[in-house]
């Protein structure tokens, strides 16, 4: 059984207090299980998208980054770039981006490349993937601090733990592996024939014509050509992905980013919203604060963090709770946890 610690915080607005937790659970959880500390351990967060005002600002990982500083540790804070198009869809504009989130405290770490080309594939033999594309700076690291913001999200129901490694630390064009068929479409409407698609296909795969088309045959899903089209005229066909197989590729894709690492797993049960911090707007909180979740064990943390949620609330805030049994079923962690209060 998965030990999961739980340090409660009843307002968002505390941020001494979550900064402080945080560092607490951090110090609870390596010298409970002996994690030995790498001498780098980046910070995988989500830096919010433009015009999103409640992701978790940086100011709450003030304790841990202390923590860090306090053991000689270097850190950085990483992601991967995104496959729709906005402010994190290259490498440029999501670490301008970060810095305008106030990500300052620590040098910024694109993982996957300019536009997501960089990427490793690491074998997992699952039944929806035989690799994965993670991205190559986090696939490198031997250890790694997962930051969470646990809150809904349109096809899995809900992101914690297994979201943030699963569609976080896939490089963009292992976010379309996950998404639906692994293949870019190209709207012909919003096509102007620049050929830029083209100069940046590493496979050929874009056929010119009377109406330039995508070449599924030779197409390798890297999805740069989502992010360098100046019209947006490349984009991926969102319909046809199912969320209950959407997750289960999740969660396969989780299982790589975390392979042969000795990671650390932490949920901010705070400003929970309906929808992803990927949604560039503001939106409004639907459920009361909770605090912070610790673990070693991304499936036991996800799990103990939708119980609680759905105890505190009284009734049932989300659903994709079908993520669990698949993830623990391909080896991921455990769904059986005990809560330890802080």
């Amino acid at each position: 059984m998965a030990k999961v610690y739980f340090k409660p915080v009843d307002s968002y607005s505390k941020t001494d207090e979550i900064s402080k937790g945080a560092k607490e659970l951090l110090e609870m959880l390596v010298k409970e299980e002996k994690i030995p500390l790498e001498k780098k351990i980046p910070l995988k967060v989500h830096f919010g998208e433009k015009g999103n005002v409640t992701f978790i600002e940086p100011k709450n990982f003030e304790g841990i980054i202390d923590f860090l500083k306090e053991r000689k540790i270097e850190s950085c804070y990483t992601d991967t770039n995104v496959l729709y198009v906005g402010e994190r869809t290259t490498k440029e504009k999501h670490t301008n981006l970060a810095k305008q989130h106030g990500f300052t405290q620590l040098p910024v770490m694109i993982a996957d490349g300019e536009a997501g080309e960089d990427y490793a594939d690491i074998e997992i033999n699952q039944p929806h993937f035989k690799t994965c594309k993670i991205g190559s700076g986090i696939a490198k690291e031997k250890q790694l601090i997962i930051i969470a913001h646990f809150k809904g999200h349109m096809l899995a129901g809900f992101g914690g733990a297994i979201k943030q490694l699963g569609m976080g630390c896939a490089a963009r064009g292992g976010k379309l592996d996950q998404h639906a068929n692994a293949h870019p479409t190209l709207n012909p409407l919003k096509c102007k024939k620049c050929e830029t698609c083209i100069k940046n296909c590493p496979a050929n795969a874009i056929e010119k014509g009377i109406i330039f088309k995508v070449n599924t045959k030779k197409c390798i899903g890297c999805a740069r050509c989502i992010a360098v089209c100046p019209y947006g005229a490349m984009d991926i066909n969102w319909l046809s992905t199912l969320p209950k197989a959407f997750r289960e590729k999740m969660a396969e894709y989780a299982l790589a980013a975390q392979m042969g690492k000795k990671n650390i797993y932490l949920n901010f049960v705070l400003n929970i919203t309906k929808d992803c911090d990927c949604e560039g707007k503001s939106m409004k909180t639907v459920a009361k604060d909770i605090g912070i979740l610790a673990s070693s064990d991304p499936v036991a943390l996800d799990k103990a963090s939708f119980d609680l949620l759905n105890e505190k609330e009284g009734r049932k805030v989300f659903g994709g709770e079908d993520v669990f049994a698949y993830a623990e079923k391909i080896g991921l962690g455990s769904t059986r946890n005990e809560l330890i209060e802080i």
